[in-house]
């Protein structure tokens, strides 16, 4: 299984970024997929997560309303559109894949990780 993440950089607060997650060994239409983020000298976070079916969205407090998951299951590809960034959302950010299918907050319940992507927003 691979999970590779792309569409990182910089960009001035206000901006916007959209990340990619090519999958590849893995039955991608029947997992849930994930997004996570790690900054410096802090635990991994959970970000958003889609249903296998996209019939399900959740995301995290700070990120509701500025940044949007979706996946194509032709391409086996999800996505992260960030809008409105801020300085805060500085990390390296991970997409993850699970097979229960249904969107989880719980990081160990995703078996599968890609390398991470580092997204910067400066002030």
């Amino acid at each position: 299984v691979q999970l590779v993440e792309s569409g990182g950089g910089l960009v001035e607060a206000g901006g916007s970024l959209r990340l990619s997650c090519a999958a590849s060994g893995l039955t991608f239409s029947s997992y849930a997929m994930g997004w996570f983020r790690q900054a410096p000298g802090k635990e991994r976070e959970f970000v958003a997560s889609i249903s296998w079916s996209s019939n399900s969205r959740y995301y995290e407090d700070s990120v509701e309303g500025r940044f949007t998951i979706s996946r194509d299951n032709a391409k086996n590809t999800v996505y992260l559109q960030m809008n409105s960034l801020k300085p805060e959302d500085t990390a390296v950010y991970y997409c993850a894949a699970n097979a229960l299918g249904i969107t989880t907050t719980i990081v160990e319940k995703y078996e599968h990780w890609g390398q991470g992507t580092q997204v910067t927003v400066s002030s």
